[in-house]
């Protein structure tokens, strides 16, 4: 029975992925659709970790489960970002909210580049410990912020009612998806400082980023793990062409 339980985790994240896309479209403008909205969230990023976790400690790992993964997060991290964008979209628009407004619909191009990028995740053998381009999960997390944003009274919220800035998201977010920016992970190697020193510190920050911008947090975390990363990238590059020229 042990080998089931990361794939009734992994189908406990899809289960959560449809109930979140459920509280978008019909209680995306009520307190408890946005509570209920970002709690299936968090239960599908909690329910996405714990599969693989429990996966290698029970060493179970199977290439159904692998690909059940990826299905899995097609739906709670690659269509879910892409709705929250059309919604976002749609609310600086003149397009009554029942309508399909065109003119949101390139939101889905995220939702495009989500399932290229997992399809090409289950294929590239150099993601075991570390990204290769933003994650999936993490590039979700950014548009909900986003998206609890624009609904609270938060004072950054006025920067959403620009459409240009929306629309400039989509070929950013499109980019470091499917990008070779190498990314690191929070899989920890053991418990101690040693060798986690970038992941505790990331964290340390990221509470502290929580504690002041609360709803709008990962808003501004997501962007500065990018930057981190490839800040990382071009250190490694230079010392790599100085270690050539020596």
């Amino acid at each position: 029975m042990k080998r089931h339980i990361p794939n009734a985790l992994t189908l406990l994240n899809v289960f959560c992925g449809c109930c979140a896309l459920v509280c978008l479209f019909d209680g995306s403008g009520k307190i408890m659709g946005i509570s209920a909205t970002v709690f299936f969230i968090g239960i599908s990023l909690i329910a996405d970790f714990l599969d693989g976790f429990v996966a290698r400690l029970l060493n179970v790992k199977s290439e159904l489960g692998k690909e059940l993964d990826s299905l899995a997060d097609m739906v709670t991290f690659g269509v879910v970002p892409g709705v929250i964008l059309y919604k976002l979209l749609t609310f600086n628009s003149l397009v009554l909210m029942e309508s399909f407004n065109i003119s949101a619909a390139p939101a889905f191009i995220i939702t495009a580049f989500s399932c290229y990028r997992l399809a090409k995740f289950n294929l590239d053998v150099r993601q075991t410990d570390s990204f290769i381009g933003l994650n999936t999960p993490a590039n979700t997390l950014f548009f909900l912020s986003l998206w609890m944003t624009k609904l609270s009274d938060s004072s950054l919220s006025f920067i959403l009612d620009s459409s240009l800035f929306l629309y400039a998201l989509i070929p950013l977010s499109s980019f470091l998806l499917v990008s070779e920016i190498p990314m690191f992970s929070f899989k920890f190697k053991g418990f101690g400082w040693k060798g986690n020193e970038l992941q505790f510190v990331f964290i340390a920050v990221s509470i502290l980023i929580l504690l002041w911008l609360k709803m709008s947090a990962f808003a501004l975390i997501i962007p500065i793990y990018v930057l981190v990363n490839v800040g990382r990238m071009v250190l490694a590059t230079g010392k790599k062409a100085t270690g050539d020229r020596a």
